[in-house]
């Protein structure tokens, strides 16, 4: 039962989160996940990187990429820490002041807006409500960087489908700047999926952590004869730097062989290191290389391939 009401106040949390989000609804040019890094910066005492890192729960490469478009942008100042050189001091500007004053101002009118909706007499009682699921919650996990039972990968549920388009969508679009062409593919692709596939041969699955979604992979049949193609991998930028991407891309593999592929292939471009480094490590090989346009960018697309067994798929 308490799985159950936890689950469910998480859909609906979210959902109202959402109804927040910075970057739709609150008319600002940052992330929901920038706004939060802002935050941190100026109200937290610590302002290493590290710390930021580690405060946030991101990927090192995310924040750093994060932390360089601010400073490109006059949002921040990074050198090197006054008690460590090794670590990196993060600092706003007088203009990243401004920012996150503006910030603060528009959540601030967005939550004052929610709450015009709760009658006076409740408001006590929400209060208390939201202090007593901290109390609780936070006792029982007094270390906010530890996940208890850790991430687990099963077959989509309604509306799973829906959040691998949306959030590749907005992570692509956050982080590397492609348009909407790009979501556009994805959502082809998994309408394709949806309507016509082969359970046996074919499978998607959708990573959880704290029974919500993190990360996606799937498993299709490719049009060469018995090979598989592995497609739609993605790790949310807080559950990164744990090995999710790598046990992801590893099921696709284990799957693809078990039910009797010859070869795996993916197509991927250049922009996305991080995720050739997990091909490499899983034993893909690049095969083919195109410069082309697309989402609104120049790339350079790339063809991988992992031969996995002799003989035709079963």
């Amino acid at each position: 039962m308490a799985v159950h009401e936890i689950r469910a106040f998480n859909r609906f949390y979210t959902n109202l989160i959402g109804a927040l989000d910075y970057s739709k609804h609150l008319y600002t040019p940052y992330t929901l996940t920038e706004s939060r890094v802002l935050y941190e910066l100026a109200h937290a005492p610590r302002t290493d990187a590290a710390d930021l890192r580690m405060e946030l729960s991101l990927d090192a490469g995310y924040l750093s990429r994060l932390l360089g478009k601010f400073e490109r942008d006059g949002l921040v100042e990074r050198a090197p820490s006054e008690a460590d050189s090794r670590r990196q001091r993060i600092t706003l500007t007088q203009r990243g002041r401004e920012a996150t004053t503006l910030l603060d101002e528009r959540s601030r009118e967005a939550v004052g807006k929610l709450l015009s909706a709760v009658p006076a007499d409740d408001r006590p009682r929400l209060a208390e409500a939201m202090r007593t699921v901290r109390d609780i919650l936070g006792e029982a996990r007094p270390d906010q960087d530890r996940h208890h039972e850790g991430p687990v990968l099963r077959e989509p549920a309604p509306g799973d489908l829906g959040w691998m388009v949306q959030r590749h969508g907005a992570l692509y679009a956050a982080e590397y700047g492609w348009n909407t062409d790009f979501e556009g593919l994805v959502a082809r692709i998994v309408a394709d999926f949806a309507q016509d596939h082969d359970p046996y041969l074919e499978r998607v699955w959708i990573a959880e952590l704290d029974s919500r979604p993190v990360g996606s992979v799937m498993c299709v049949r490719d049009e060469a004869p018995a090979t598989a193609r592995l497609r739609l991998l993605l790790v949310e930028p807080d559950a990164r730097g744990h090995g999710l991407g790598d046990r992801l891309v590893r099921t696709v593999v284990d799957f693809a062989r078990e039910v009797g592929y010859r070869d795996l292939v993916l197509w991927t471009n250049d922009v996305l290191t991080a995720a050739r480094r997990l091909y490499q490590r899983a034993g893909f090989t690049l095969v083919a290389e195109k410069p082309h346009r697309s989402y609104g960018v120049d790339l350079v697309g790339q063809d991988w391939r992992l031969p996995l067994q002799e003989g035709p798929a079963r």
